[in-house]
């Protein structure tokens, strides 16, 4: 999801929630994303899974159409297709994400949930740069050159 205020562009990404990414900034933010369920067609999928992450509704928030950004490999060998739609909102929607559940503190037995995003804000794109898994930037780069 991305904005236009004052002819800047600014995308809207997400911290992701637990322990481990609690006290990491630059290089640890991510657009909403999520696995492709068997027969799912990509774009559906990347509605639903940003509609789990955030509780936002992209069909809701959008004006205008999705568009096809490509696809990146991250350092883990996993592809990330990602689309791209313009919002009219200019306050930051609030979230509710999904939640995941993992032993914590490691090794005591005891489970706890997490929610799979701890925020998301829109920053402008020199900013969110900074803030993005280093692979994913070439989506601003993609998004930047389409606007």
């Amino acid at each position: 999801m991305f904005r236009q205020i004052n002819s800047k562009i600014e995308v809207f990404i997400a911290h992701p929630g637990g322990p481990f990414w609690k006290n990491k900034d630059e290089g640890a933010w991510s657009i909403p994303k999520g696995l492709i369920d068997a027969g799912e067609n990509p774009l559906d999928a990347a509605k639903r899974e940003f509609e789990e992450e955030t509780s936002l509704n992209s069909d809701k928030l959008k004006s205008g159409s999705y568009f096809y950004l490509g696809e990146i490999q991250l350092k883990s060998g996993k592809t990330v297709k990602a689309w791209a739609f313009e919002t009219y909102r200019e306050e930051t929607p609030k979230i509710k994400s999904n939640t995941f559940e993992m032993e914590w503190p490691p090794h005591s037995g005891q489970k706890q949930h997490f929610p799979e995003i701890d925020r998301a804000e829109f920053f402008e794109l020199e900013t969110a740069a900074k803030k993005l898994n280093p692979a994913q930037k070439e989506f601003l780069e993609r998004l930047s050159r389409n606007n």
